[in-house]
This record gives C-alpha cells, structure tokens and sequence, in this order.
C-alpha cells in the first residue's frame, strides 16, 4: 500500500490525445454561496465493480486521471481520504475532484490510513487493550465517514482501514480484531460499508480465521496485500475461497512499480477488484448496556464496584461472592418488538472469577439460564445464545449470585442483538 511519499513523473500530455470517454464534470461555476451545491461522487464507491485498479500515494492531478482514463487497462484507484498516519498531502483530493472522477467513469476505493497494529512497526498505534481499541475503531470510523462526506462520497460506500502488515500474536490479534468491530459497527451506522486492507499474512489471515466468531463483527469486504503477480481475488494460504465470496474481495496483486500511459508516468501499486453492493449497509438493531449505563442496571449494595482488570468494559465492573440465594444483577433495556436477540456479554477474566457464572435471560416463556466461565475469554463479546425476548422495557439479562461454581460473580456488561 502507498504508505509513502508519493510521486508523479514524466507529465507529458501531448497534443491531440483523445478525449476522456465520459466528460469531465467542470468546477462549478460563480453561483451564489447561498444556492452551491457540494459536488458528489456518482453512486457508492466502488459500488459494484470488477476489473484493475491501482492506487498511489497523493490523488493524481486531473490532467493525469484524464490520460489514464482513456489510456491505461485501470477502471479504479484508491484514495487516502483521513488518518494521522498519511504521509503523502492531498492538494487535489477534493469534492470536486471526486466527482470529476466518478462522472468520468472511475471508481474510488477510500482509505483511511490511522491506527496501526500495537505490535507492529507503525504509528500511532492502537491499544493493546481490547476495549481501548474498540472504541478507537468507533472514532476511527466517525473520522472516516466524516471526511468521505465531506468529498461527497455517499452511502453504502466502503471504506477500507489500512492496517500495516505486523507480526501477529494472540494478544495483538484480540486488539485488531475488536478495533475492527467497532470500525464495523460504527460504519453501518453511519450508512457505509466497512472494508480492511491488510497484508495477507497478518491482518487478512487473522479476520479470516476469526470470520466465524461472534466475539467480532465481521468485515463486509477485505483487500489482500499479497504481491504474487496473478490479477484475481484469490488470498493463497491467508483466507480461504469460501470466505468473503459474494464479490467481497480486493487483490492487490503487485506493488512498488513504475507504469506510464499516455505518456503520464506514476508509480503505483496494481489492484484486481471483484466487489459489489447489493443493498445498503445492513442496519440491525443493537443496544450495549454496560453496568454504568444511567437507568440500565440495577443490583443490590451487596455488589460492589472496581477497576482492576483492564479487560473491562467502560470505566469499571461490578462483583459480588457467591451465596445461595437469587440477588440478581439486572441490565435493563427496551426491546423494540417481539422477536429472536442474540445476547452477548462481556465480562474480564480472572482465575478468582466465577467458573459457573448463571446468566438469566428473561425470554418469553420465562427466565432461562446459562452459565459462563468468567475465567476465560475475558476483554471481548462472548455469545450465550439467541432467545426469543419481548417487546417492551424492563430486566432483560441478569447475573446471579447462585452458583455452583467457585469464585467472583462478575456483572460488566451486556449486547443485545436482533437475529
């Protein structure tokens, strides 16, 4: 990926060569500032497409897209749109500039280039804590969508983080991941589709063998960084075929290599696409209730409060020992309709928490339960189920201090998911 200072040479438009095959939608004229319409990108980008593309460090100049357009074997070209880790400046990348683009036929694949693996070579780097990270992918996405409008790139458009190959572990690869989530879901919710560029032996190879797991929120697209020399989608080793297969996929093939079309010379990173979009970015509904939530939990004096694990989730959790009696622990939410949920909860890991925690579940033929090792898979979303839950507010998921189980009873926090 261009995480250099970018370069154009050899700019050398001669007279007489053919005009772009779609025209190039002017700068706008002196309208009044009252009555300017932003210029916008024509469709979600890249919208549905297969075919070469390329990109490069700084958003070429017009002359130069216009050259390649009706010159070059590319169709698409990515675009650094926001992140603190751009080294490349963008004084073409605008509004009007993207719109030039797309009516003249290219395709823009955006790219925010920001947090970068915490166990990789780049800054700045996300937290290694997983739920520190979450919720810089959150931000991170805000940034993104923020800036993708601000050019006029409309929804259901993906955009794609760019995390720099690093040297995956168990610990690094829980960060990304639940940045990723959060990158996700934060991306649906404002209307886009949220894809990931990566190198293959790191970044992809660790979402694909996490595309089963519900702890994380999975990618809608992924672009693999895999030099091989062969134009497909394939991922080789890193990410198998079944994965990402509804035209999900970007492959970038080749990189670092020189190419001049129409006597415009720039150096690139060759791309192969086979993407699309079928509908808008999937809008379910959702709701996290964390024990701080105002109105959302309630427990008695018996439970008490702490901070001491950093795999919590928000600024701290609630404990209580164990007795036999039922004092529950209770989040509340409002359920919008009658209907199947998936819950997910979130709690730290400790070896003196709870082996046998019981999670009640108020569903619509009474409270079920579940237990749950609270000494494993701590800092990350932990499916207990899909349940049938009623419309309506009130106590929906409880933590009871009426186990088994030997340990800490611990109550942090609770998703909600319709199925």
């Amino acid at each position: 990926m261009r995480v250099f200072a970018g370069w154009l040479v050899g700019l050398t438009v001669a007279a007489g060569v053919v005009a772009p095959a779609s025209p190039v939608a002017g700068a706008a004229t002196s309208a009044p500032t009252s009555t300017a319409v932003a210029p916008m990108a024509v469709g979600p980008q890249p919208g549905t497409f297969t075919g070469r593309g390329f990109d490069t460090c700084t958003a070429p100049s017009q002359a130069a897209m216009d050259t390649w357009r009706t010159s070059s074997p590319y169709g698409a070209i990515g675009i650094y749109i926001s992140g603190d880790s751009r080294t490349c400046s963008q004084p073409n990348l605008t509004a009007t500039w993207v719109a030039n683009q797309t009516n003249n036929g290219w395709r823009l694949l955006p790219i925010e280039l920001g947090y970068q693996a915490p166990c990789g070579t780049r800054a700045p780097k996300m937290s290694a804590d997983p739920t520190t990270a979450r919720s810089q992918g959150v931000s991170a996405a805000n940034r993104s969508a923020n800036a993708a409008q601000a050019l006029g790139i409309g929804s259901a458009s993906t955009i794609y983080n760019d995390i720099e190959q690093y040297p995956s572990n168990a610990s690094c690869r829980a960060a990304v991941l639940s940045f990723l989530s959060g990158w996700v879901e934060q991306l649906h919710a404002r209307g886009y589709l949220a894809g990931m560029y990566s190198s293959g032996s790191s970044g992809i190879k660790d979402v694909c063998d996490a595309y089963g797991n519900p702890s994380y929120t999975r990618l809608d697209q992924i672009w693999i960084g895999w030099w091989n020399g062969v134009a497909d989608t394939r991922a080789g080793s890193y990410c198998p075929d079944s994965y990402y297969a509804n035209q999900q996929r970007v492959h970038q093939y080749a990189g670092d290599v020189t190419e001049t079309w129409g006597g415009v010379t720039m150096k690139i990173d060759r791309n192969y696409l086979d993407v699309r979009v079928t509908q808008a970015p999937p809008q379910q509904w959702t709701t996290t209730i964390d024990n701080s939530t105002s109105g959302g939990f309630t427990a008695s004096t018996a439970w008490g409060t702490s901070a001491y694990s950093g795999q919590r989730y928000g600024t701290d959790y609630r404990f209580a020992s164990p007795v036999s009696s039922s004092d529950v622990a209770w989040f509340r939410s409002t359920i919008p309709a009658t209907g199947n949920y998936e819950i997910s909860v979130w709690y730290p890991a400790d070896a003196g928490y709870n082996d046998q925690a019981p999670y009640l579940v108020a569903t619509t033929t009474g409270n079920r339960s579940v237990s749950v090792n609270q000494r494993t898979n701590g800092g990350r979303w932990v499916s207990i189920g899909v349940f049938t839950l009623a419309a309506g507010t009130g106590n929906t998921v409880g933590v009871s201090r009426w186990t088994g189980g030997t340990g800490l009873v611990v109550a942090d926090a609770v998703r909600i998911t319709r199925a």
